[in-house]
């Protein structure tokens, strides 16, 4: 391993540990030159996923860039960064179960919406906003008027989200 801070290519591991229901291996290591300390992950190496995307372009599976769409839905809300990497581990467990070489970008979104909107409404319509690519206020009103009917039907039967 490169050190973070100095780029020096030998380390100790300090501690090493199952982590996310034992799909991975966190290591805890410190560089031997300047005795920083960094954390790396160790996950099993899949076959790569291609996204098929709406207009037929195909590209790899990349999980910073699905992170980085929820991260700026969850911008400014009450969802910590711990919740929205379960979100991720859920989802690439469906996909990754479901679809052995493709995915079409629109069944990972849903994937990704259905789990959003549990989490939280507000990230969930931004995110659907730029997924969904509305082209005018009248289809984003009609995914706020579902929300809010889902809302009433859920008060009405008693039941939580």
């Amino acid at each position: 391993m490169k050190c973070p801070e100095c780029g020096f290519h030998d380390d100790k591991v300090v501690d090493s540990r199952t982590t996310k229901e034992g799909e991975a291996i966190r290591r805890r290591r410190e560089c031997l030159q300047c005795s920083k300390r960094y954390t790396t992950y160790e996950y099993i190496e899949r076959v790569p996923l291609i996204v098929v995307k709406k207009g037929g372009q195909r590209e790899q599976y990349n999980r910073e860039k699905l992170l980085s769409g929820l991260l700026r839905a969850c911008e400014k809300r009450p969802v910590s960064r711990e919740q929205i990497d379960h979100l991720l581990d859920e989802v690439e467990a469906v996909i990754f179960g479901k679809f052995k070489t493709e995915v079409k970008s629109q069944d990972l979104g849903n994937e990704v919406i259905d789990r959003l909107q549990a989490l939280d409404e507000v990230a969930y319509v931004r995110f659907a906003s730029v997924y969904r690519q509305f082209k005018d206020i009248n289809q984003f009103m009609k995914e706020v008027k579902l929300l809010l009917d889902q809302q009433g039907d859920d008060a009405r039967s008693g039941s939580k989200r």
